[in-house]
């Protein structure tokens, strides 16, 4: 897989890339990505990326020109699945999401920032808008280093257990169940007696319903239910 990320701040993202499952995973040949500054395709003697808005109001606007010059130099190469933004108004990203994304094989991410960008980026180029969550951020660039996270870690290969990833909160519209590790008891708290008796199939069976139970009290609506 490759990923293009287009970004006005490329130091910001290089840093998380360079660490954990995405280092392996780069390192191995499994994912490449790509951080592009977008000041390298403005034509501005300032390098600026950035103008007021038409018809006045408060902050700045990422221009049409230098976006525009990156993406038709980036497609002139290469075909793409999906060119997405990262908008507060896109749609939000979830784990079923991540899962179709990490079946793509060529995708860009153009990292919002200031006010938003010239809204003909978004007519005619952008493929997928998507947002983390429902607040704003200094940019898009902390968004695209969460979509990649969470793409490069479904690739196969990424992780050495791939049924790690399987079994993650999200991939059945459930939460994850409750997990323990050595020693058995500490301070007198004991690990529930079914996990160290060593029947699989009891142990599944008490997964899915501690799975069913703390999602059914912590997040309902996964369950299509009322909270």
């Amino acid at each position: 897989m490759r990923i293009d990320i287009i970004t006005v701040l490329p130091e910001l993202l290089r840093s998380p890339f360079d660490e954990s499952i995405i280092k392996r995973a780069r390192a191995r040949g499994i994912v490449e990505i790509n951080i592009i500054n977008l000041r390298d395709y403005s034509t501005d003697k300032h390098k600026s990326t950035d103008d007021y808005p038409f018809g006045g109001g408060a902050g700045m606007v990422m221009m049409i020109e230098p976006v525009y010059n990156c993406i038709s130099h980036l497609t002139s190469h290469r075909s793409y699945d999906e060119i997405i933004y990262t908008s507060p108004d896109g749609t939000r990203f979830s784990q079923h999401l991540a899962n179709e994304l990490s079946m793509k094989e060529n995708l860009i991410i153009l990292a919002g920032h200031y006010k938003g960008i010239d809204q003909r980026i978004r007519d005619h180029l952008i493929t997928r808008e998507v947002s983390i969550g429902d607040y704003v951020l200094s940019g898009g660039e902390l968004p695209a280093a969460v979509i990649t996270d969470a793409i490069v870690r479904l690739l196969p290969g990424a992780i050495s257990d791939a049924e790690s990833a399987l079994s993650d909160s999200f991939q059945d519209n459930l939460l994850a169940p409750p997990v323990y590790t050595r020693p058995a008891e500490f301070m007198g708290w004991k690990v529930p007696d079914i996990l160290t008796g060593g029947n699989t199939p009891e142990i599944e069976k008490w997964r899915f319903e501690q799975s069913v139970s703390i999602t059914r009290k912590k997040r309902p609506d996964l369950l299509g239910e009322e909270s």
